[in-house]
């Protein structure tokens, strides 16, 4: 999937992923590959950016775990993450929505 196409949709994409469940940088890029069969192929120069941005808007917070002798960065969603997951859900359908509108009229 070309990068423009998800231009202002990845901090909704992470959000949604971590609605599942905490999870670390690379686990989130892992599922969300595996979830789009490949399409979402991300960098972890988009990934970890949007995180942090995520969390500077106290969308997600973060804590460090070890596993394996390995330290990672685990980010959670916050209540004020759910709350924004939910209104871009809906900002999301509506847009869905209408441009299947314009596009079923052509």
């Amino acid at each position: 999937m070309e990068g423009d196409a998800l231009r202002g949709h990845l901090e909704l994409l992470l959000l949604a992923a971590l609605a599942r469940d905490k999870q670390h940088g690379y686990a989130l890029i892992e599922w969300l590959r595996s979830r789009s069969d490949g399409a979402l192929d991300l960098g972890e120069g988009s990934v970890y950016p949007a995180l942090r941005r995520l969390e500077a808007a106290g969308c997600v917070n973060s804590s460090w775990r070890t596993d394996g002798g390995r330290r990672k960065r685990v980010y959670r969603l916050t209540k004020r993450g759910e709350e924004r997951l939910r209104s871009e859900r809906e900002g999301w359908n509506d847009l869905v929505h209408t441009v299947g509108l314009v596009l079923e009229a052509s």
